[in-house]
């Protein structure tokens, strides 16, 4: 029979990063909850509050659900150390700040929840898969509310035309439908984060798997089909049956982070790209240019592929501000670096 922590996604990957010296004396959890300046850790012998030191919060490995921590035992003992995580979900910070956000952590599925109350929006969908593709997750994309779309094949195979190689499943957990499918992608050890916009069913699905209401839910405004935010931090919950899911506050847009995960995306426009002429084509008016042929033949929508270059010229920007971002940073720790030796030396001066 598998441990709490085993049903929990605690494995070998895991483990190998415990030393000798740090068994017995430290004993690794998962985050479960988030609590502002502490977090809810589920430990082998149960859950209980730790806080996190501020030499984690300055850190890049920052604890967040999902996470495997090492702590002492004892009532709200400090988090000494982030066990290296397996993947992690992020996104590009809000605002002008040039940072990557982590949302979760040790995920084995991304549910990208879509209701089809607001309609299907593949431009929507492409962006969130290109910001998720890379995290090292599966993606999954859940078209929920079903039982409010008139044609709810039409709207599964316009999404799966958005989604590329990305499973999608069509659900309503008002009804119970494809709630059954959606569970049966979880399995003990594995882990599932939903990801999308306030009032597009992430809750309700999850009151779903688990058979009772754990997360509170509200109606969307009627005149923009709009949710309002139910879910104020994120939550890691056991699935009956197995597996384990995370909840969290809806998010209109992610930010694109990681560049990379813009061509699963887009694999039907990599495979006629195989015939332009030129090997750098930008399909943007170039001679022998194959896309734009297919674009004008009505094989392949227009919008798509303004889509595509829309991500790839965001992701330039992005890499852009992060290579100005990373030289700052750079130039801080050499200040800080600088401004230290210079104190030892007065200090030896004055010996």
């Amino acid at each position: 029979m598998a441990s709490v922590l085993e049903s929990l996604g605690f494995g070998p990957f895991f483990a190998a990063q415990i030393a000798e010296a740090e068994r017995g004396v430290l004993f690794p959890g998962r985050a479960v909850e988030d609590r502002g300046p502490r977090l809810l850790v589920r430990f082998e012998d149960g859950a209980r509050l730790v806080t996190i030191p501020g030499r984690l919060r300055a850190a890049a490995d920052v604890p967040v659900v999902g996470d495997f921590v090492l702590a002492p035992p004892g009532e709200e003992p400090s988090v000494v150390r982030v066990l290296a995580r397996r993947t992690s979900l992020s996104r590009g910070a809000a605002g002008r700040v040039t940072a990557e956000q982590v949302l979760a952590a040790n995920v084995d599925l991304v549910f990208l929840v879509h209701g089809l109350d607001a309609g299907v929006k593949p431009r929507r969908i492409e962006r969130t898969l290109a910001a998720v593709n890379a995290c090292g997750a599966d993606p999954v994309v859940l078209l929920t509310k079903a039982d409010l779309e008139d044609d709810p094949a039409g709207a599964l195979g316009e999404a799966a035309a958005a989604a590329g190689a990305a499973q999608v499943l069509l659900l309503s957990a008002a009804r119970g439908e494809g709630v059954d499918a959606v569970r049966a992608l979880l399995a003990p050890g594995r882990t599932g984060v939903f990801v999308g916009p306030s009032g597009s069913g992430k809750s309700t699905l999850v009151n779903a798997l688990l058979g009772e209401d754990v997360q509170a839910t509200a109606e969307v405004r009627a005149r923009d089909a709009r949710g309002r935010h139910t879910t104020s931090g994120r939550r890691l919950v056991l699935v009956p049956g197995g597996g384990a899911v995370i909840d969290g506050p809806g998010i209109r847009e992610l930010k694109l982070w990681d560049p990379a995960g813009i061509e699963g995306v887009f694999e039907d426009v990599a495979a006629i790209a195989e015939g332009c002429r030129f090997r750098d084509c930008a399909h943007e008016g170039e001679p022998g240019c194959a896309v734009l042929a297919a674009v004008e033949e009505g094989r392949l929508d227009p919008a798509r592929l303004e889509s595509l270059q829309k991500l790839e010229a965001e992701a330039r920007s992005a890499e852009l501000r992060k290579g100005g971002a990373a030289a700052r940073a750079e130039k801080q720790r050499w200040r800080a670096v600088s401004k230290e030796i210079r104190r030892l030396y007065k200090g030896r001066g004055r010996g």
